[in-house]
């Protein structure tokens, strides 16, 4: 895909979007060239520190589906995932309604881009459906009537929140954000979060990286020790195996595995 010519009504292709950009990680086409170019950079970068995003990118895809199957597998019916990103294969209610029928799917983004797309992949599901909404604002998200209307807070959900609190520069507004999602769930509900992680110590690659991030539409990205990871998870119970690299995640990775990626955790809310 090139040229603004071709761009969907809203769509600024003169600046990188972050969602474009993992898009162009797991080689899809929903892209331009403009895009292209800033991922191309994170991937040279991601390469000097001795991994790469687009294995990551697809590491943490894989996290994503096993983390709602499981949950699904549990009973849980219910499933907003905010920052959702451009759809790919294997998306939250793909996964889910393979598991349960009867599941529920509301998709939050606030990319026109990604808007467009995604009305036009569930425009016949009944299933699932995307609202246009900023994760800094979560009481916009949790009253909105597409949320509202398939969403019932007095059953489990579970909140998604893959490979996108890294674009809340502030640790605590990043930790605000999931906590007021948290506190609006029932007992039984959970928290899927992945969050890159380069190493306690990361090097100069990965600055590289975050400049590369400042020129997108996000502007901003933060990365964030296991601690910090680990915070954005307070208020509820790990799911075995706990905070991991997400190719641990009941994956066939072993949880020692050390080369700099995402950390992922399901947290269940008691």
């Amino acid at each position: 895909m090139s040229g603004p010519e071709q761009a969907p009504a809203g769509v600024d292709t003169t600046v990188p979007s972050v969602a474009r950009m993992y898009d162009y990680y797991l080689m899809g086409k929903d892209n331009y060239q403009v895009d292209r170019d800033a991922a191309e950079k994170v991937i040279a970068a991601s390469r000097e520190s001795g991994t790469d995003i687009r294995v990551a990118a697809r590491d943490n895809r894989g996290f994503l589906g096993r983390a709602v199957q499981a949950l699904a597998e549990a009973g849980v019916r219910q499933f907003i995932d905010v920052g959702a990103g451009l759809p790919t294969q294997e998306n939250v209610h793909q996964v889910a309604l393979r598991c349960a029928p009867d599941s529920r799917v509301v998709y939050v983004d606030n990319d026109p881009m990604v808007l467009v797309h995604a009305r036009a992949l569930l425009a016949a599901d009944r299933a699932a459906t995307v609202v246009d909404g900023d994760l800094r604002d979560p009481r916009s998200v949790l009253e909105h009537p597409g949320v509202v209307s398939r969403i019932d807070f007095a059953e489990p959900v579970a909140i998604v929140f893959c490979a996108v609190l890294q674009f809340v520069p502030d640790d605590l507004e990043a930790a605000a954000i999931v906590g007021a999602f948290r506190d609006r769930c029932s007992a039984g509900s959970h928290l899927v979060v992945s969050h890159p992680f380069p190493g306690e110590r990361p090097g100069e690659a990965f600055e590289e990286i975050g400049d590369v991030y400042t020129t997108t539409s996000s502007g901003s990205f933060t990365l964030r020790g296991r601690a910090a990871v680990g915070r954005l998870l307070a208020g509820t119970e790990l799911l075995e195996p706990g905070l991991v690299p997400v190719q641990s995640w009941r994956g066939d990775v072993p949880a020692d595995f050390t080369v700099p990626s995402y950390l992922g955790g399901v947290g269940r809310i008691g």
